[in-house]
């Protein structure tokens, strides 16, 4: 059943409670509470995007203010507010004002004079055990749930008696990986995608859900609940969809609660998550493996496009960027998560076609989830299949360390950047005749004295590996004139004899440089 504002009329904490206005709205349905404070109209958006709400107010930032109050009333009622119950009428306000209750009337929203003795706390826990885990519950959802979940003498399994139960009850259950790759699937509708459930499970963060109690999404018009479920040792995500609206969030958690037990005495184990293995698998360089998992994971190498590794990433900011990158491309992201490391890749899927270029997308995504101080990503787009993105995990895992400390203005970095610096590596480690090549090339600074030689180097090496060879950004990146630049430039042609910019010399320097940056950070 679901709780509406007269239901709550009933309860205790609302006796001598008064409808003054909206009497309309008693219908309205409650599915949360919440306090509101706001001052100002504007400030709206700070409330969420929740409807079904009871909001609790003193209007003690507008107490003195009868037209912000009324903007108030009309603004909440636009956004599906179920009611407002105003407290300590007397005490911070005088009372209320008749153009308060007629805007409340003409939105059609049931406004409720709270008694001098109740508190917000007490409403908000009365309200929320109705919700959740009041004498609510549909004796026919969970009768039949458990008669079916227990039925060990119709069914050989617990997928096959969850399906029975889901089937007659109305109701669809995804059981998905730590990594959000689903391992069960019962559907019994097909209004929204898998696809879609998850992109916006991990937009609301659910991840960050460490409670029993369920999160509603509405996907596409479709109710889904989402929390985390224990199977064994391991921690997983379900979420359940209400085909037709006819539960409460209540009654969906008690219903979870009872799959989760039926789990343990069915003694289930969910299948392995193919696709993060598989990511694993070529995380490791292991392609054996990879090419094994291919079938079971439902991916094909041809269609991934890029493969990364994002370090310092707010999870919620990432899950966001994630899900609009895969809204506006069509491209799908998997990962998974290794304490503060994301790795991941993207894949093309059907509705891409296989000749599209899709790496102007995957830079913009890398672009955009840069921001902040301690973001670093490294990836590298435009693949060969299973071997080309086992390679190019190989040279992320070798170079993400070392490239940093060549590049240390970038936070993104491509495979021409790990390539580069996976070569001053190879070099370093073998010395010898090419690393006295490369490096005799910077000889004639040392001939000008320390600090005069150090300052030109200096120079070049930002001119050349942090501002691409523009000397505006050198300027900027030195904290000097931009005259100066160009004067040290100038010096620096005629000591080497070339022109640093011309085709055939910049390889070259460019190698030199990155090398000698490398081995002052690994002495």
């Amino acid at each position: 059943m679901k709780l509406t504002v007269k239901d709550c009329l009933e309860l205790e904490v609302f006796k001598n409670a008064r409808v003054l206005a909206g009497e309309v709205g008693l219908a309205n349905e409650v599915k949360l509470i919440s306090v509101l404070d706001i001052s100002e109209v504007k400030d709206m958006e700070l409330l969420g995007s929740d409807t079904d709400e009871i909001y609790l107010t003193s209007f003690l930032t507008v107490k003195d203010d009868v037209a912000k109050q009324c903007e108030i009333i009309r603004g909440i009622a636009g956004r599906g507010c179920a009611a407002l119950a105003v407290f300590h009428v007397g005490k911070v306000l005088n009372k209320i004002d008749g153009q308060v209750l007629a805007a409340a009337n003409d939105a059609g929203l049931p406004l409720l004079q709270m008694p001098a003795e109740a508190t917000y706390p007490q409403v908000i826990s009365k309200i929320m055990d109705e919700v959740l885990y009041g004498d609510n519950f549909r004796n026919s959802l969970i009768s039949n749930t458990v008669y079916h979940l227990l039925n060990f003498e119709r069914h050989s399994s617990f997928q096959s008696a969850v399906r029975e139960a889901a089937i007659s009850n109305d109701f669809q259950l995804i059981v998905m990986s730590e990594d959000f790759n689903p391992v069960l699937t019962v559907e019994t509708r097909h209004r929204a995608t898998i696809a879609d459930a998850i992109r916006l499970g991990r937009q609301r963060n659910v991840e960050g859900t460490s409670n029993k109690i369920y999160t509603m999404i509405d996907v596409n018009g479709v109710l889904t609940y989402w929390g985390p479920v224990s199977i064994g040792a391991d921690k997983y995500y379900m979420f359940i969809v209400d085909n037709e609206d006819s539960y409460t969030a209540g009654e969906i958690t008690k219903l979870a609660e009872i799959i989760e037990l039926a789990m343990g005495m069915w003694k289930y184990t969910p299948e392995r998550d193919a696709k993060s293995e598989f990511i694993r698998a070529l995380i490791r360089g292991n392609k054996s493996l990879a090419y094994t998992l291919q079938s079971e994971s439902g991916l094909s190498g041809g269609d991934i496009v890029s493969v990364f590794m994002a370090k310092g990433i707010d999870r919620e900011t990432e899950e966001s960027a994630f899900a609009r990158f895969e809204n506006r491309t069509g491209l799908e992201i998997l990962k998974i998560a290794e304490e503060e490391e994301t790795y991941g890749m993207i894949l093309r899927t059907e509705e891409i076609d296989a000749k599209a270029d899709c790496q102007a997308d995957c830079t913009s995504l890398f672009s955009e989830i840069k921001a902040g101080e301690g973001i670093r990503i490294f990836h590298v787009t435009g693949l060969g299949g299973i071997e080309g993105a086992g390679d190019a995990y190989r040279l992320i895992s070798e170079t993400w360390a070392f490239v940093q400390s060549v590049f240390p203005y970038k936070r993104v970095f491509t495979k021409y950047d790990l390539a580069l610096v996976n070569n001053c590596i190879n070099i370093q480690l073998q010395g010898g005749f090419v690393k006295k090549n490369y490096l005799e090339l910077l000889e004639p600074f040392n001939a000008l004295g320390e600090h005069k030689g150090a300052q030109l180097l200096d120079t070049l090496e930002t001119f050349v590996l942090d501002a691409g060879m523009n000397s505006g950004k050198t300027a900027e990146f030195m904290e000097i004139h931009a005259n100066t630049v160009q004067y040290r430039l100038k010096k620096i042609n005629e000591m080497l004899g070339v022109e640093v910019t011309g085709g055939r010399v910049i390889p070259g320097l460019t190698m030199a440089l990155a090398l000698k940056r490398l081995e002052r950070s690994v002495s």
